[in-house]
């Protein structure tokens, strides 16, 4: 991106996100896991703190390692535990990070408190809101806008392009400084190839259906409310959460790679999530919906599932 691959497509995306997110400025990256990497590595080093929720993305996770900074870890979405670590921290810089909509159990990060923990405290806080984005709060704006914050209270707003947006890559998104030190600082993005223009193009042009088309996301609710309604009513182990990520918990790796199999059979891709991507025990499907299905496609996927489960 600094030698010849920043083009008008990305300066473009960038400033379309920017003012999408009502931030101050946004910086393009190839991938999420490259984000997550860039911010770590560049905001945090020796003597410096980075505390954790322990569910938190590995992108997340193995950028804290590599930045040499000391890694505190806390219970999922215990804000007492985070409270806990934070008060550990002697010198240099803190960063609290945490996933917004997390990817395997599809919940959401209490951030508003965390936020609150970050002031008293005074931390950066920084939220990975790959899932969120496009998806929940105002606008699609994600968690963050949806908790009430916004850059005083989270400077780092980590998202993708390959979710919602229909796209590839990523974006940190914060003041006009965080820009400015990540260019010049974050590895991955320096000796990287950027984006191609194209994939910038049409990263713009997936934001602009996430601006215009409310719909979707209307239709999305529909859609995860009827397929929830459906599980819960025939006593199914789904975990609790209100995103497009839908969890059925299984008895064992072996179950559900036999029902992930068996769906397939059936013309449904729901992929098997087993130890240690989850903890131990932890195995489950992972049903993804979006605004592309329909009302039929969840009742017909009920159906299969009923069909699978009773299957001996």
């Amino acid at each position: 991106a600094l030698v010849t691959g920043y083009r008008p497509e990305h300066e473009a995306l960038e400033a379309g996100l920017a003012e999408f997110l009502e931030r101050d400025s946004v910086v393009l990256f190839s991938s999420g896991f490259q984000a997550n990497l860039a911010v770590a590595t560049s905001l945090a080093g020796r003597n410096d703190h980075i505390v954790q929720d322990r569910l938190c993305h590995a992108s997340l996770i193995d950028g804290a390692r590599m930045s040499g900074a000391c890694l505190l870890r806390y219970a999922h979405g215990d804000v007492m535990a985070a409270e806990r670590q934070l008060a550990r921290t002697e010198g240099g810089h803190t960063l609290l990070v945490t996933d917004g909509v997390f990817s395997m159990d599809g919940d959401v990060a209490p951030v508003a408190r965390l936020a609150k923990l970050c002031a008293k405290a005074g931390s950066w806080m920084v939220v990975d809101d790959a899932h969120g984005f496009g998806v929940a709060g105002p606008g699609g704006r994600g968690i963050v806008a949806e908790a009430g914050l916004g850059q005083d209270d989270v400077p780092v707003l980590v998202g993708t392009l390959g979710k919602a947006c229909g796209s590839a890559g990523a974006f940190v998104a914060g003041s006009r400084e965080l820009a400015d030190h990540l260019v010049n600082e974050a590895r991955s993005y320096i000796y990287t190839t950027a984006m191609p223009p194209a994939v910038a193009a049409a990263g713009l042009a997936g934001l602009r259906r996430l601006t215009e088309d409310e719909w979707r996301r209307d239709k999305l609710r529909e859609l995860i409310d009827l397929f929830r309604a459906g599980a819960e009513s025939r006593g199914w182990r789904l975990l609790p959460s209100d995103s497009p990520i839908q969890p059925l918990l299984c008895e064992s790796p072996e179950a559900t790679l036999r029902l992930a199999s068996e769906l397939r059979e059936r013309g449904f891709l729901v992929v098997a999530i087993r130890p240690p991507t989850v903890p131990a025990g932890g195995a489950r499907l992972r049903i993804t919906l979006s605004a592309a299905h329909e009302k039929e496609h969840v009742e017909q996927l009920l159906e299969a599932f009923a069909e699978c489960l009773d299957t001996p």
